[in-house]
């Protein structure tokens, strides 16, 4: 009986100290928004290259104009938001019911480990804009993203690491097939974060 007891203080007291050093509220409904409001956005910037004469899957390498490119960044930037926004209130609302806080010193520890790589990295593709180096910006911003995920694992579930090891995976891929940015951000952000909702929602309901 004292050993069952024993066993249990143990487990309820890793438990707390889990708690009191990781997020551990991240909903997976919110990954499958995210994912969902980047297909949408792949499907949008598609009939935008179709409306500038523009056939994605001919085969060609497309050189963009300016004014398109800067359109492509103001889609994703609303996408960006979007996916930001859906995060923040499906997580609210996780917290909400189990009766943690959504913001306290492991969030902000987390909001910055994952902030530096990410700002890092946006940084970076304006460079790559503002050189007209158009191409290299899809590799770069999932090999980006994925750093900056398993960056933030250690403040919040270990799960979210292999996400982001597989779009660093992806980007370095996207590297060697220049050209086909579109495609492979819809790999990376949309279907990958689908996926990797659905399974994280599963698992933590």
């Amino acid at each position: 009986m004292d050993s069952k007891n024993y066993h249990e203080d143990l487990s309820h007291i890793r438990s707390m100290m889990e708690r009191s050093s990781r997020f551990i509220s991240l909903s997976g409904l919110s990954g499958v928004v995210a994912g969902l409001a980047a297909l949408i956005g792949a499907g949008y910037v598609y009939f935008v290259f179709k409306s500038e004469g523009i056939d994605y899957f001919d085969g060609d390498r497309n050189i963009f104009h300016p004014a398109l490119v800067k359109e492509l960044v103001l889609i994703g930037t609303v996408i960006l938001f979007t996916a930001l926004l859906s995060g923040y209130v499906f997580t609210a609302n996780k917290s909400k019911k189990k009766g943690q806080k959504i913001w306290d010193a492991t969030t902000k520890r987390l909001l910055l480990t994952f902030a530096v790589p990410l700002i890092t990295g946006g940084v970076f593709c304006l460079a790559l804009i503002f050189h007209h180096l158009f191409v290299w910006i899809a590799p770069a911003t999932l090999i980006f993203y994925g750093i900056a995920l398993v960056s933030a694992e250690r403040y919040t579930l270990t799960d979210i690491r292999y996400l982001g090891y597989c779009q660093i995976i992806l980007g370095l891929i996207s590297l060697f097939f220049l050209g086909w940015g579109l495609l492979f951000w819809t790999i990376g952000f949309g279907i990958l974060h689908i996926v990797y909702g659905l399974i994280m929602h599963k698992k933590y309901k």
